[in-house]
């Protein structure tokens, strides 16, 4: 009899407290769920000024539910409430406009600076593998075919003439010129990508990766040079692959960044490391995109309109103090002011 009346204690005042609040939660809710739909706009100045006030009411019933333990299922519902009108209310809300600014002001930029090591390893370990290739090929010619593959090689190696590794060079309207450069643009994108992607085995398959790509590098150079065509070939490759170059260091340095983390996690669980290091990972790897379409824009006209050495050089030099403006330098002259 006694656990029975209790039992009726208890519904009448889960009922009571219902009928004295539920009309307020079902009007925050209504609220928010129309100004989430739309914008706040979609509110008269009365609503708006009424949903901090509303908000602060479902946190008291939520206070009070929580201390009298009313009902699991009524706690979850005013929980849910509760998170929501404080998203709305405190939380940030930026448009695409605004996220986009701050990607190309803050966001990309800081994520660069925050790789600067693993960016200049990924460099200093291209420069290794280029200064190999070259090697390897003025050793033995042979080795060209074992680093270049053949759709890339397109018929040219060491045995080429002068006048034909030229004529990929000025050619504009080669078709050979046309398919190398494109095979070039799609063979350094996908570069980029499996240095990032493979990253996560302890940074080893990224760094080989990076030292391949150089290797290949050196071993193009190598034959040109035979031919006194190195410094032709530099300007030919320099307006686009300081750029395409250097998103692939990037791309590295991300891929590295996460597999270092996971193979040193320091205090921090290897799970909890990786997600760390993941969040500036991809903030830079949007970021490569960016430089690798810029790079395809740059390849598709600079191949077909400029011929001049000193043009491709110019052209070269300058987007490559471009982004190191813009990933370091800018920020120093920003702070010098301050």
């Amino acid at each position: 009899m006694t656990l029975s009346a209790g039992t009726d204690s208890v519904r009448q005042s889960l009922a009571s407290f219902r009928q004295e609040r539920e009309a307020d939660w079902k009007a925050f809710e209504a609220l928010l769920a129309r100004v989430e739909k739309r914008a706040p706009r979609a509110l008269s100045e009365d609503e708006l000024l009424s949903l901090p006030l509303l908000y602060r009411s479902a946190l008291s019933s939520l206070s009070v539910a929580r201390a009298t333990l009313l009902d699991s299922a009524l706690i979850a519902y005013l929980e849910a409430l509760c998170l929501r009108g404080y998203f709305y209310l405190y939380g940030a809300r930026r448009s695409l406009r605004t996220r986009i600014g701050d990607f190309f002001l803050h966001d990309w930029p800081a994520a660069i600076r925050d790789l600067w090591r693993e960016v200049w390893t990924s460099v200093g370990l291209t420069v290794i593998g280029a200064i190999a290739g070259y090697w390897l090929v003025a050793s033995d010619k042979r080795w060209y075919d074992a680093i270049i593959a053949p759709s890339l090689a397109g018929g040219r190696n060491p045995d080429s003439s002068a006048e034909t590794l030229r004529s990929v060079l000025y050619g504009g309207g080669d078709h050979f010129l046309s398919g190398f450069a494109a095979y070039l643009f799609t063979h350094n994108t996908q570069v980029s990508i499996l240095a990032f992607a493979l990253g996560f085995a302890f940074a080893v398959p990224s760094v080989l990766i990076i030292l391949m790509n150089g290797c290949m590098l050196g071993a193009i150079f190598k034959i040109y040079a035979a031919k006194d065509l190195g410094f032709e070939l530099g300007g030919w490759l320099s307006i686009h692959g300081t750029t395409e170059l250097f998103a692939i260091a990037i791309a590295g340095a991300a891929g590295m960044r996460i597999g270092t983390s996971i193979a040193f996690p320091g205090e921090l669980t290897r799970m909890a490391a990786a997600a760390r290091a993941g969040r500036v990972a991809a903030t830079a790897m949007i970021g490569v995109t960016v430089m690798l379409l810029f790079a395809g824009l740059l390849e598709g006209i600079g191949r077909q309109t400029i011929t001049s050495d000193l043009a491709r050089y110019s052209i070269g030099g300058g987007m490559l103090a471009l982004w190191i403006s813009y990933f370091y330098l800018l920020r120093m002259v920003r702070h010098g002011d301050r």
